[in-house]
């Protein structure tokens, strides 16, 4: 369904609630601004109808009368609102912590605001909810990638896009893609669609989208396939190949304890404050990714493709950035005591 019908559908919810007199179909068509656009009343008749049989469909009652026995030709409508109200709600404590900690995993989503809303409701129905996570647990759902949003939507309305999507390797590429669904995986976001230039389906991660996501057709223009129709690697359930490679960074002395942790090798001391630490790269964007977000505090060093991810994402972070106070920041991997060529030196905030 379009956002367009959906939020027609939703106004017409809205229109048919706020009030408990039989609305007319003119009442109606003046109060609903999607139908404003309908060119003739047969337009906005065939319109209504449908709408009508639609909602009933999802199950809310929408139901006919008269105002006035002296005018039962003048058909009204409205929703029968106790068949529509939900009856009472009884939550346990635990049932509403657990309602209480889903509304706050979207908090960095494009869902955040109907999570929010959701809790709302239950509150203003008179259920006291749980404001405090159990200790310990503090799930989050992070679509912090611009093109969530976007691409979302267009698997929503099954409607074709082009992107542009850069590599592993750092190619960047036009891509055409028919959106099927958007699924999380190990905290990172992906695509799974059909790749119109490779006649084949494909999985995209979100981080690696770069610029704006296009619509290039028509809303229900190709179908989903059934998932269990679907490869069973593009819904991301098989584990990617690994990338063996051993990858050398510096860190600063007191910081990176993830990366200590999982350490092949440490060298301490190999220049003023910073260590210098062997890492598994597995997967080349992953580790790039969150070097990338130790900041100042990590130098990528080898291989050549993390640190030139390192370096994409934070010359990418300096683009978003524009305008902010500056602060230089050595990316070449020389520290101080060290001798070095020319360095290539970033601003970032």
């Amino acid at each position: 369904m379009s956002a367009r019908r959906t939020e027609r559908l939703l106004n017409l919810v809205i229109c048919l609630l706020a009030t408990r007199r039989w609305l007319t179909k003119e009442q109606i068509r003046a109060a609903v601004p999607q139908y404003a656009d309908c060119e003739s009343a047969e337009a906005f008749d065939r319109m209504f109808e449908r709408d009508k049989e639609d909602l009933r469909e999802l199950g809310i009652p929408v139901v006919t009368g008269a105002s006035s026995s002296a005018f039962e030709d003048e058909v009204g409508y409205r929703i029968d609102r106790e068949a529509y109200a939900l009856p009472p709600v009884h939550l346990t404590r635990e049932e509403l912590a657990v309602v209480g900690l889903a509304s706050r995993v979207w908090q960095q989503a494009s869902l955040a605001g109907p999570a929010a809303r959701a809790l709302v409701k239950l509150t203003s129905m008179g259920v006291e909810t749980e404001d405090v996570a159990p200790a310990g647990l503090e799930p989050r759902v992070r679509t912090a990638e611009p093109a969530f949003e976007p691409l979302y939507a267009a698997t929503r309305d099954r409607q074709p896009v082009e992107f542009t999507y850069r590599k592993p390797s750092g190619e960047a590429s036009l891509r055409h893609v028919q959106p099927w669904m958007v699924a999380s995986r190990g905290g990172r976001w992906y695509l799974i669609g059909f790749d119109l230039d490779r006649d084949d389906s494909r999985v995209f991660r979100l981080s690696r989208v770069e610029g704006k996501v296009r619509r290039t057709g028509r809303p229900g223009s190709y179908t989903v396939p059934d998932e269990h129709d679907l490869d069973p690697r593009l819904l991301l359930g098989g584990q990617r190949a690994q990338d063996e490679r051993t990858a050398t960074v510096r860190v600063r002395v007191g910081h990176g304890a993830g990366l200590r942790r999982r350490a092949l090798g440490v060298r301490s001391a190999v220049a003023d404050g910073w260590d210098e630490v062997d890492v598994r790269v597995g997967d080349v964007g992953s580790l790039a990714d969150e070097l990338a977000g130790y900041g100042p505090d990590v130098v990528a060093l080898a291989p050549a493709d993390v640190r030139d991810g390192v370096v994409r994402r934070l010359r990418a972070a300096l683009d978003v950035q524009a305008g902010a106070p500056d602060t230089a920041v050595d990316l070449t991997g020389e520290l101080p005591g060290e001798a070095s060529g020319p360095g290539e030196e970033l601003v970032v905030p």
